[in-house]
């Protein structure tokens, strides 16, 4: 038994390569193929899975709205065909069979019965017996049931009153306080910033590494998206220890470069936050 061939050749092929034959895959499905039923057809590893169904993606998405706007078109009177970005190849993909196409087929010289054919009988066809059901009987499909998520939220909280603890005691060791955002117009609007640090640094990192996992983003935000996010919660993991260690030798205030590390941090959200949200509209 031989391995299947895909595109006449069973050696590694190029992403590109295997396109076609993912695409035509896919539309046999109705749908987008799972990563393992792509590893399993196209005999390829999860990271060449993974960029293949990243693709298969982005070529419905794009097909999507090629649609939408040839439905609006087709409402104001046009008479346009349907355009189909990504045809779909018609010849097989996949052949199990080893040729050589140096050697013509040989076919065996006819040989004489050695018996003279027996007369055919007509078999009457019998009446298969099935079971009938009673109208009343209700056939409900079984139901998968889905993991809860309140436990994960039960255990995240603790985690996040000492984060949240963390950030606002290092924010005052740093300088971050009570502030005035309108001077010379109300006394009111005074806070204190620094609740910023755990809103700004770990809802980045919880939202980042949100977009990593989903699987629904291009490849070059799913990729900023993961070392951002790692990035993010090394940061907060990093200020938890440094405000312990300060509140344990004692300190009242921290260094100047801490100081400045944390100061910092507010604007590298803002620009990763920014980033984050190009790269995601970027093939729109």
């Amino acid at each position: 038994m031989t391995a299947p061939a895909i595109n006449g050749t069973r050696y590694p092929q190029p992403v590109e390569d295997l396109l076609p034959a993912a695409r035509k895959l896919a539309h046999e499905l109705g749908g987008l193929p799972s990563r393992n039923r792509l590893m399993k057809r196209f005999r390829i590893g999860s990271e060449k899975a993974n960029e293949l169904l990243t693709l298969l993606r982005d070529e419905r998405d794009q097909q999507a709205r090629t649609d939408r706007m040839h439905a609006a078109m087709v409402v104001r009177g046009s008479l346009a065909e349907r355009p189909t970005l990504f045809p779909i190849d018609p010849a097989p993909d996949t052949d199990t069979t080893e040729t050589d196409p140096a050697t013509p087929d040989r076919t065996d010289p006819p040989t004489p019965d050695p018996e003279p054919a027996l007369p055919v009988v007509a078999v009457e066809p019998t009446e298969q017996i099935s079971t009938v059901e009673s109208p009343d009987t209700k056939i409900s499909p079984a139901r998968s049931r889905r993991a809860v998520v309140w436990p994960v939220i039960l255990l995240a909280l603790p985690a996040f009153v000492a984060i949240w603890g963390g950030w606002v005691g290092l924010g005052k060791l740093t300088g971050f306080g009570k502030v005035n955002l309108l001077p010379g117009i109300g006394s009111g609007w005074v806070i204190d910033t620094a609740i910023t640090l755990p809103i700004g640094v770990e809802t980045y990192g919880a939202y980042a590494l949100y977009v990593w996992l989903s699987g629904r983003v291009p490849v070059r935000a799913a990729r900023f998206a993961k070392w951002s996010a790692l990035g993010s919660l090394g940061i907060g993991a990093l200020g938890q220890v440094a405000y312990h260690l300060l509140i344990a030798a004692g300190v009242t205030s921290a260094p100047w470069w801490i100081t400045t590390l944390v100061a910092c941090l507010p604007v590298a959200v803002l620009g990763m936050g920014a980033a984050l949200a190009h790269l995601m509209h970027a093939d729109q």
